[in-house]
C-alpha cells in the first residue's frame, strides 16, 4: 500500500522523472503536491501501470492535485551537462511550476540537489512506496511519451510512437539506416560499440 507522505504535517511535494534511458528526446520531471486523504486504487510506479490507466490516471492526478508542475530538459541540455544532473534540473523546473510551496520534498532515488532550502528526501524505488511520487511519476512518463509520439510523425523509421525513444531493437536499427536524428542524445551509446567504425 502506498504511503499519503512522508513527514506528517507538512506540505509535501513527489518528484519523479521520465526518460533517463532513452537514446532520444528530452528527461522529463514532475513535481505533485496531493491532498493529505488521496487515495486511488490504480496509482502506483508508472511502470506498473498500463498505458490506458496512467492516461486515465492523469487526468485525475491534474484534476484532484493540489498542485503539479512537469518540466522538459531537451537532449541538447542532456549532452551539455549529463543525464544525472539534466534529470535533478528537470525536477528543480517542475517544482518552480508549483503553485504552492512545498515545505518538504520527496524524490524518487537516491541523487537530488537541495531545492530552494526546502528540505528533501530521496527514496529509492518512492514511486512505488509514496502516493506523491507515483502521481509525479504517471506525469512525467504520460507528457513526455505524447511529445515522443508527436515527434514520431517527423521521424518515424525510428518507431518512437511505440518505443518512446529507448534503445529497442527497432529503435537501434533505424539508427543503423538512417543515423542518428536531431532529437538523439549524442553522448549516449547510439549502437552497441563493436558496431562503432
Amino acid at each position: 500500500m502506498l504511503k499519503n507522505y512522508f513527514t506528517k504535517g507538512l506540505i509535501e511535494a513527489g518528484c519523479d522523472e521520465a526518460g533517463r534511458g532513452c537514446l532520444a528526446g528530452p528527461v522529463a520531471a514532475a513535481a505533485v503536491i496531493l491532498p493529505k486523504n488521496f487515495k486511488h486504487k490504480l496509482l502506483n510506479d508508472s511502470k506498473q501501470v498500463s498505458e490506458s490507466n496512467r492516461n486515465e490516471l492523469r487526468h485525475i492526478i491534474e484534476e484532484k492535485a493540489l498542485a503539479f508542475g512537469v518540466a522538459f530538459l531537451d537532449h541538447q541540455k542532456i549532452d551539455e551537462i549529463n543525464i544525472l544532473q539534466a534529470s535533478i534540473l528537470a525536477m528543480h523546473h517542475a517544482l518552480d511550476k508549483l503553485d504552492i510551496t512545498p515545505e518538504h520534498i520527496i524524490v524518487d532515488g537516491n541523487r537530488f540537489k537541495p531545492y530552494k532550502f526546502i528540505p528533501h528526501t530521496t527514496v529509492v524505488k518512492g514511486d512505488a512506496k509514496f502516493l506523491s511520487i507515483a502521481a509525479a511519476s504517471i506525469l512525467a512518463k504520460t507528457y513526455r511519451d505524447e511529445y515522443l509520439e508527436k515527434i514520431d510523425a517527423e521521424f518515424p523509421m525510428y518507431n518512437w510512437k511505440q518505443n518512446k525513444g529507448y534503445p529497442t531493437k527497432q529503435h537501434r536499427n533505424g539508427i543503423r539506416e538512417f543515423g542518428p536524428s536531431k532529437y538523439h542524445r549524442m553522448t549516449f551509446r547510439l549502437l552497441p560499440e563493436s558496431e562503432k567504425g
